[in-house]
C-alpha cells in the first residue's frame, strides 16, 4: 500500500472547525456526514502521522481506524492496545473540549492494553477556543 499524502493542517483545522459549533453545544444540530468523516478522518491521520508507529490502533467507527505510536508491532487479530469511541467523542479529544482521562471515566471510549493512554499525551491536537475567538 502506497503511503498516504501527507495532512495538511490548515485543511485539518477548517474540517474541524467545520463541526465546531455542535462539539461546543450539543443542541446544534449533527453536521451532515461528509462534514463530520472529513473532521474525523484529516484529525486521525494527523494523530498517525504525529506519532508513527503500530502499538496502538485508534477507532473511530465507520469512519477511521488508525495506527499509532512506536513500540511493539501486532501482526494478526485484534492488536493489544486499542483505544475506540464514537465520532464525537474523537472529536472532542482533538478539540480539548474532553480530556482523554474525562472520556474513559465517563464511559464516552473504550482503551484496553497499557500502551493506550499514550495517546492523551498527544491530545488535544486542534485546540478550539470560544467562538469568538475561532478562525
Amino acid at each position: 500500500m502506497p503511503p498516504r499524502r501527507r495532512v495538511d493542517p490548515a485543511e485539518v483545522r477548517a474540517a474541524v472547525l467545520a463541526v465546531s459549533d455542535w462539539l461546543v453545544d450539543p443542541t446544534v444540530p449533527t453536521p451532515g456526514r461528509a462534514a463530520l468523516a472529513d473532521a474525523v478522518r484529516r484529525s486521525a491521520r494527523t494523530l498517525e502521522q504525529l506519532a508513527p508507529g503500530n502499538s496502538v490502533e485508534v477507532r473511530v467507527p465507520p469512519f477511521v481506524a488508525v495506527q499509532c505510536i512506536e513500540g511493539p508491532r501486532h501482526t494478526r487479530g485484534t492488536p493489544p492496545n486499542v483505544v475506540e469511541m464514537a465520532p464525537r467523542t474523537w472529536l472532542l479529544l482533538v478539540t480539548g473540549v474532553l480530556t482523554y482521562d474525562d472520556a474513559l471515566a465517563a464511559g464516552l471510549m473504550d482503551a484496553s492494553g497499557h500502551r493506550a493512554a499514550l495517546i492523551a499525551d498527544l491530545l488535544p491536537l486542534n485546540p478550539i477556543g470560544p467562538p469568538g475567538d475561532r478562525e
